[in-house]
Protein backbone atom coordinates (compact mmCIF):
# COMPACT_ATOMS: atom_id res chain seq x y z
CA UNK A 1 0.00 0.00 0.00
CA UNK A 2 1.39 3.21 -0.66
CA UNK A 3 0.94 6.33 1.81
CA UNK A 4 0.76 9.56 0.01
CA UNK A 5 1.74 13.00 1.97
CA UNK A 6 0.87 16.33 -0.06
CA UNK A 7 2.50 19.61 0.13
CA UNK A 8 2.37 22.92 -1.44
CA UNK A 9 -0.77 24.13 -0.46
CA UNK A 10 -0.94 27.95 0.83
CA UNK A 11 -2.60 31.07 -1.25
CA UNK A 12 -2.09 33.14 -3.83
CA UNK A 13 -3.32 35.77 -6.08
CA UNK A 14 -5.60 35.39 -9.27
CA UNK A 15 -3.29 34.62 -12.04
CA UNK A 16 -0.64 33.53 -10.26
CA UNK A 17 1.00 29.73 -10.26
CA UNK A 18 1.85 26.91 -7.74
CA UNK A 19 3.53 24.09 -7.72
CA UNK A 20 1.95 20.81 -5.41
CA UNK A 21 3.78 17.92 -4.75
CA UNK A 22 2.98 14.67 -3.51
CA UNK A 23 5.47 12.23 -1.96
CA UNK A 24 5.03 8.54 -1.72
CA UNK A 25 6.07 5.74 0.56
CA UNK A 26 6.07 2.24 -0.40
CA UNK A 27 7.88 -0.02 -2.81
CA UNK A 28 5.71 -0.02 -5.38
CA UNK A 29 4.90 4.00 -6.23
CA UNK A 30 6.93 3.27 -9.84
CA UNK A 31 4.11 0.91 -10.93
CA UNK A 32 1.20 2.96 -9.56
CA UNK A 33 -1.19 5.30 -11.53
CA UNK A 34 -1.30 8.90 -9.44
CA UNK A 35 -3.95 11.02 -9.86
CA UNK A 36 -5.29 14.72 -8.38
CA UNK A 37 -8.60 15.34 -7.02
CA UNK A 38 -9.79 18.42 -5.77
CA UNK A 39 -13.30 19.75 -3.28
CA UNK A 40 -14.31 23.06 -3.17
CA UNK A 41 -16.77 24.23 -0.36
CA UNK A 42 -19.89 22.68 -0.78
CA UNK A 43 -19.03 21.16 -3.90
CA UNK A 44 -18.23 17.06 -4.54
CA UNK A 45 -14.85 15.81 -4.93
CA UNK A 46 -13.58 16.82 -8.52
CA UNK A 47 -10.83 14.78 -10.51
CA UNK A 48 -8.49 17.15 -11.60
CA UNK A 49 -5.66 15.03 -13.13
CA UNK A 50 -3.98 11.88 -13.53
CA UNK A 51 -0.89 10.31 -14.87
CA UNK A 52 0.42 6.79 -15.56
CA UNK A 53 3.19 5.04 -13.62
CA UNK A 54 5.35 5.44 -16.70
CA UNK A 55 3.93 9.15 -17.33
CA UNK A 56 3.51 9.13 -20.63
CA UNK A 57 -0.30 9.37 -20.71
CA UNK A 58 -1.97 11.64 -18.67
CA UNK A 59 -5.63 12.91 -18.16
CA UNK A 60 -6.92 16.02 -17.18
CA UNK A 61 -10.62 17.49 -16.26
CA UNK A 62 -11.73 20.43 -18.44
CA UNK A 63 -11.77 23.02 -16.09
CA UNK A 64 -7.88 22.71 -16.09
CA UNK A 65 -7.06 21.26 -19.59
CA UNK A 66 -3.80 23.17 -19.85
CA UNK A 67 -3.04 25.08 -17.01
CA UNK A 68 -2.64 21.84 -14.79
CA UNK A 69 0.26 19.70 -16.18
CA UNK A 70 0.85 17.02 -13.84
CA UNK A 71 4.52 14.75 -13.69
CA UNK A 72 6.07 12.51 -11.85
CA UNK A 73 9.83 11.43 -10.72
CA UNK A 74 9.60 7.95 -9.58
CA UNK A 75 12.81 8.09 -8.61
CA UNK A 76 11.60 10.73 -6.43
CA UNK A 77 8.46 9.15 -5.30
CA UNK A 78 6.49 12.17 -6.07
CA UNK A 79 3.45 13.50 -8.22
CA UNK A 80 3.94 17.35 -9.05
CA UNK A 81 0.59 19.45 -9.85
CA UNK A 82 2.12 22.63 -11.63
CA UNK A 83 -0.95 25.10 -11.04
CA UNK A 84 -1.07 28.18 -13.66
CA UNK A 85 -3.21 31.36 -14.38
CA UNK A 86 -4.83 30.75 -11.55
CA UNK A 87 -8.69 31.26 -10.90
CA UNK A 88 -10.81 31.76 -7.62
CA UNK A 89 -12.61 29.05 -8.45
CA UNK A 90 -9.60 27.10 -8.35
CA UNK A 91 -9.52 27.48 -4.10
CA UNK A 92 -9.88 23.85 -2.77
CA UNK A 93 -8.48 20.96 -0.40
CA UNK A 94 -5.94 19.46 -3.24
CA UNK A 95 -5.81 15.69 -2.25
CA UNK A 96 -3.62 12.94 -4.18
CA UNK A 97 -4.40 9.63 -5.02
CA UNK A 98 -2.98 6.39 -6.38
CA UNK A 99 -4.27 2.68 -7.72
CA UNK A 100 -2.31 0.18 -9.28
CA UNK A 101 -4.12 0.11 -12.86
CA UNK A 102 -7.14 2.47 -13.60
CA UNK A 103 -6.37 5.95 -15.21
CA UNK A 104 -9.85 7.99 -15.22
CA UNK A 105 -11.81 10.84 -12.98
CA UNK A 106 -14.01 8.37 -10.73
CA UNK A 107 -12.61 8.43 -7.25
CA UNK A 108 -13.88 5.33 -6.19
CA UNK A 109 -11.18 3.62 -8.14
CA UNK A 110 -8.43 5.05 -6.40
CA UNK A 111 -7.43 3.18 -3.01
CA UNK A 112 -4.99 5.52 -1.42
CA UNK A 113 -5.28 8.84 -0.42
CA UNK A 114 -3.43 11.93 1.18
CA UNK A 115 -4.89 13.96 3.64
CA UNK A 116 -5.16 16.77 1.31
CA UNK A 117 -3.39 20.24 1.55
CA UNK A 118 -5.27 23.86 1.21
CA UNK A 119 -4.99 26.38 -1.59
CA UNK A 120 -6.73 29.54 -1.97
CA UNK A 121 -6.68 31.90 -4.80
CA UNK A 122 -8.18 35.24 -3.92
CA UNK A 123 -9.07 37.81 -6.57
Amino acid sequence: QVQLVESGGGSVQAGGSLRLSCGASGRTFSTTVMAWFRRSPGKESEFVAAISWTGRTTYYADSVKGRFPISRDNAENTVYLIMNSLKPDDTAVYSCAANQYYLGTAHTRYTAWGRGTQFTVSS
